[in-house]
């Protein structure tokens, strides 16, 4: 193997630490968030500079996830490829990757966008890295539920790099993200179960069943429909949004009754895909309503 192999190779493990994909829907949430903040164009200078540091920030926090949770990976076929669960990666080489990326996105927040930004976005890495990761994960069936506050502030950390504020509309993004946050991961624990049994961890189909389960992600998908619904209650958004985000949760509604009538595992895989496809077009269409001339 040459050189230039073995390097390649690295940057590769490190990049995998980052969780990218999941990585890339919280920035492209929060880059939603910096467009909605605005009635025009954000400042492109901000909008790079705090793309930038969120993504950094984000990595940070999924590397030290990746850390915590290096015995539990190696359990589950998941997770098992991932570099600190095949031992590819020493502990002190993600501390300090974790560290560096971490401080050059609060560097490039505080000194490049606003202090507001950076100190938001440092405490969703302690939610995440910390209290999610750490406590709640390995302790609770409701880690998801709980710690899920976490995840949903992308929309609320592009919102205040644009506009140094976050209002009752970047709350609303916040919420809807929290309130997708479990059917959206109770889908993939249902297939996946065998995996959480064999990890240790105490996730809602192991502790409470699968009938328990599988109603609580139609509950969820209720109240999410429902919630996806307030940016045009509160005049945020107009009729476009309302007919896509009334179309996608009709569709989501269908996934998890479905789920919890007639279950199989296949169905869950598909509706953990449409999850994330629906969390995606939901962000899209918002953007896309912002900038139509009603």
């Amino acid at each position: 193997m040459t050189t230039l192999t073995i390097q390649q190779n690295r940057i590769a493990q490190y990049w995998a630490l980052t969780k990218p994909r999941v990585t890339q829907l919280a920035v492209f949430c929060a880059v939603i968030g910096m467009f909605l903040a605005t009635p025009g164009l954000p400042d492109w200078r901000l909008l790079i500079a705090a793309t930038v540091g969120i993504w950094l920030l984000a990595g940070a926090a999924f590397a030290i996830n990746c850390l915590v949770e290096r015995e539990i990976d190696s359990r589950m076929a998941r997770t098992a490829r991932r570099p600190m669960a095949r031992g590819e990666i020493t502990v002190v080489q993600t501390l300090a990757f974790s560290g560096v990326i971490g401080g050059a996105g609060m560097w490039v927040l505080y000194n490049l966008v606003n202090p507001l930004t950076m100190w938001l976005t440092f405490a969703t890495f302690v939610g995440y890295a910390v209290i999610y990761t750490i406590i709640l994960k390995p302790a609770t069936p409701q880690n998801i539920v709980i710690g899920g506050l976490s995840g949903a502030m992308p929309p609320a950390l592009g919102w205040a790099a644009i506009a140094n504020d976050v209002t009752m509309q970047a709350w609303i993004l916040v919420l809807i993200i929290f309130v997708w946050t479990p059917p959206h991961f109770w889908a993939l624990a249902l297939y996946r179960r065998d995996d959480y049994a064999k990890s240790g961890l105490p996730m809602l189909p192991i502790t409470h069943g699968m009938e328990f389960t599988r109603f609580h992600v139609w509950l969820y998908t209720i109240i999410l429909v429902a919630t996806s619904l307030l940016p045009y209650a509160v005049r945020m958004s107009g009729l476009m949004y309302l007919i896509s985000a009334s179309v996608l949760g009709l569709i989501f509604l269908w996934y998890a009754w479905r789920i919890w009538r007639h279950y199989d595992d296949l169905l869950a895989r598909k509706a953990f895909a449409y999850s994330i496809i629906y969390l995606s077009l939901l962000f899209a269409a918002l953007l896309i309503d912002h900038y139509l001339p009603y």
